[in-house]
């Protein structure tokens, strides 16, 4: 007889006798606990059947907090002393315990969350969009202003030297950009939910929904427990754009690393409030016409306007890195970098090109190694952050008024 024959043997016996000293230390279950394991197995592994398998008075003993179990618990994993606990031991419970974890498993893959009334499942931008496509907008629409009103020289100037007006093809969808803009957090909207689920899964990895209010917020760098506080001049489109900077691989990897550079022990700013106030630059360069040529030449608004949402977002993620700004920086920081954005989107939108061409080849990083960054943001409050909507107004012609 072989090695590999003995070894079996062995390994038979070893089980045979662990067999017999389970079944003289403990009774043998009950003909009720046996015709629960029974109808187990005989029950489909779907979510739907999660409450038929809990009405068995084993399973609940199984469930319950003797032996360490901890109370609440959601799932049971047939461990050896709660086994033993409940007078069983046998493959039939191995196999019990294969089917319930393949039931939970669908119930994760599918976001199902019996513990909140938002549900589970991540968003897309395009079904986002679509949301605000499909209900009534016009109560919002009335507020919004399209373009700056100029006058005197101011306009004599832009409509000799000025960029192109908009196609009129294409306005219909820069008001829906802007109109969306005009819209708030509605916290008993399933689709904003949803939106606001899909931002904090993607950017912190988590498999679990979260509280819409709560300190997490905080850790993302919103300056309180509510999210909606922080979308004044941006609305709704402020979480659209973190949306579309989430769910594209290459943009997500590029959100997860400006967001490693918000939490540096010097540098550190809020992520989430910064990228509100790049919103904020994005729509007053829409209103300024300022990216009106390069939607005339892709005959499209909403996929220019989060291209340069991006662009920006990077070019000042890079700003910072490379000139160590701080906190007390924000506001300087931000005006010159609307100014560039609303002179040169073109060169901002080359710039975002070559970087996701690099990421996809791995080659790029706005960080480089990451010895000083924290695993939480600082909460905002310990933060003096100056944004777009703190600066001085601007003139007529959309220059800062000094």
């Amino acid at each position: 007889m072989n090695k590999k024959s003995c070894s079996f043997h062995n390994e038979e016996e070893l089980r045979d006798e662990q067999a017999d000293s389970v079944s003289a230390a403990y009774s043998p279950p009950s003909d009720k606990d046996s015709s629960a394991l029974l109808a187990f197995r005989g029950i489909p592994s779907l979510p739907r059947q999660i409450s038929e398998l809990k009405s068995h008075s084993t399973l609940q003993a199984l469930t319950t907090e003797a032996n360490g179990w901890a109370p609440g618990a959601t799932r049971f994993f047939l461990h050896l002393p709660a086994v033993q606990h409940a007078g069983i031991m046998s493959t039939e419970v191995l196999r019990a315990q294969e089917e319930w974890e393949a039931v939970d498993s669908i119930q994760l893959e599918t976001g199902s969350q019996t513990s909140s009334d938002q549900s589970g499942q991540l968003i897309s931008f395009s079904e986002a969009l679509q949301h605000f496509q499909t209900v009534d907008l016009s109560s919002f629409k009335k507020r919004i202003q399209p373009t700056i009103r100029r006058t005197g020289l101011a306009a004599l100037r832009h409509c000799l030297f000025g960029p192109p007006k908009l196609h009129q093809g294409l306005r219909e969808e820069r008001d829906l950009v802007l109109t969306i803009a005009q819209c708030g957090l509605d916290s008993q909207d399933p689709v904003h939910g949803r939106v606001l689920q899909t931002i904090y899964k993607k950017l912190t990895g988590s498999r679990f929904d979260c509280a819409l209010h709560g300190d997490h917020w905080e850790d993302l760098g919103f300056q309180g427990a509510n999210p909606a506080t922080d979308l004044r001049g941006a609305g709704f489109l402020a979480l659209l754009h973190l949306l579309y900077l989430v769910m594209d691989s290459k943009t997500l990897l590029m959100a997860q690393e400006i967001l490693r550079l918000s939490r540096h022990h010097i540098q550190q700013f809020p992520f989430c409030l910064m990228s509100v106030n790049i919103t904020c630059i994005v729509i007053q360069a829409l209103r300024e016409e300022c990216l009106s040529r390069e939607c005339n030449r892709q005959q499209k608004v909403i996929p220019v306007v989060n291209s340069f949402y991006a662009a920006t977002f990077l070019h000042l993620a890079h700003i910072w890195k490379t000139q160590q700004k701080t906190i007390s920086d924000s506001g300087f920081v931000l005006k010159d970098l609307e100014v560039l954005a609303k002179k040169s989107p073109r060169q901002l939108l080359k710039t975002l090109e070559i970087y996701l061409a690099r990421v996809s080849k791995g080659q790029s990083s706005l960080l480089g190694a990451q010895k000083h960054y924290r695993t939480q943001a600082p909460h905002c409050q310990e933060l003096t952050f100056t944004g777009v909507c703190d600066l001085p107004p601007r003139s007529s012609e959309g220059t800062w008024l000094n």
